[in-house]
């Protein structure tokens, strides 16, 4: 049986109990960056032309410098890394895959969906393993001592949440047989929209995941934007310390009505709060979309408010 699937930025589901247009909320149930890259001018052709293979190998390219990628890895643009998690367990016949919960539910959907038996007990040895890094939606960081080279015919390592804390990442694997590593690149730089993720790993397994995408898989809008972005360390940098500040003025807010923080990242945050359901309808009653777990009755995690929406959130809370 496939895993039910439920996700944060269910804005319509909200406005249809809660009333008011989308501008009139603001949405916390996602952990996107609220200060999004800024959109350079394109060039003309990018609207008008199918994307060429140079545009495809700058984008790449830009990825390797700036996730120091091992030359023994090859580099697939996605459009989105959930694009790419609904094709992965195909990779392989349908085996056993461990996946430690809780954690991002995409990646259970995809392997039961695909035939896989999920979940087995970490004892018990499975053909592949997935990991999120740092995990979601806890925060947690994965040291890599449970798990070593070449122990797994499919390891696959998402990442999407690690740019915010890049001295953790697990690229060196990335040149290792059998290893897949996920890298969103709408989250950390907030632009979901755009449709952009990457693959890296063992060069056999990304050969076939791209003759499954097929051709002009990404836009060339997102490969031309994602070149630009990936090489302004500069903003990078920045963006690490604002969303570090904003998290621990979060974190202010939240303990000082009574949560206790259990876990997050740099773009979002883990509470327990008591009675998630209580405090999810009273804030949605505001207008501001908070995101429970059906497994956790007293889990909130919200995402961090943009600069025009602090004062709205503390008066909320």
């Amino acid at each position: 049986m496939t895993p039910a699937r439920d996700h944060g930025g269910a804005l319509d589901a909200a406005i249809a109990r809660y009333g008011g247009r989308r501008a009139d909320w603001i949405d916390l149930s996602t952990g996107i960056n609220p200060v999004p890259y800024p959109l350079p001018p394109l060039s003309a052709s990018t609207w008008t032309a199918l994307p060429d293979r140079g545009a495809t190998e700058a984008v790449a390219d830009a990825a390797r410098r700036f996730w120091r990628v091992p030359q023994a890895a090859d580099i697939l643009p996605v459009p989105g890394a959930s694009a790419a998690i609904a094709r992965i367990p195909a990779l392989m016949p349908p085996a056993r895959v461990r996946i430690d919960a809780p954690t991002y539910n995409e990646h259970a959907a995809a392997f039961g969906a695909a035939g896989w038996e999920t979940g087995p007990d970490p004892a018990d040895p499975a053909e592949a393993r997935v990991i999120v890094h740092p995990d979601n939606p806890t925060g947690a960081i994965w040291d890599g001592a449970d798990e070593p080279p070449g122990g797994r015919a499919l390891l696959v390592i998402d990442e999407s949440f690690c740019d915010t804390v890049p001295e953790n990442t697990h690229i060196a694997r990335a040149g290792q047989p059998g290893v897949l590593i996920l890298k969103s690149f709408g989250k950390f730089w907030g632009l979901a929209g755009l449709r952009l993720g990457f693959v890296i790993g063992d060069p056999a397994l990304i050969a076939r995941l791209r003759d499954g995408l097929g051709p002009w898989a990404v836009s060339g809008p997102a490969l031309e934007i994602g070149a630009l972005a990936l090489a302004d360390t500069g903003w990078a940098g920045r963006t690490r310390a604002r969303l570090q500040q904003d998290a621990a003025r979060l974190d202010g807010l939240m303990t000082g009505r009574g949560a206790r923080l259990i876990g997050g990242t740099g773009l979002f945050r883990l509470y327990d709060v008591g009675d998630a359901a209580v405090w999810q309808d009273r804030l949605a009653r505001k207008h501001i979309l908070t995101r429970a777990f059906p497994y956790s009755r007293s889990w909130l995690r919200l995402g961090l408010p943009g600069p025009d929406d602090w004062q709205r959130t503390e008066a909320a809370l």
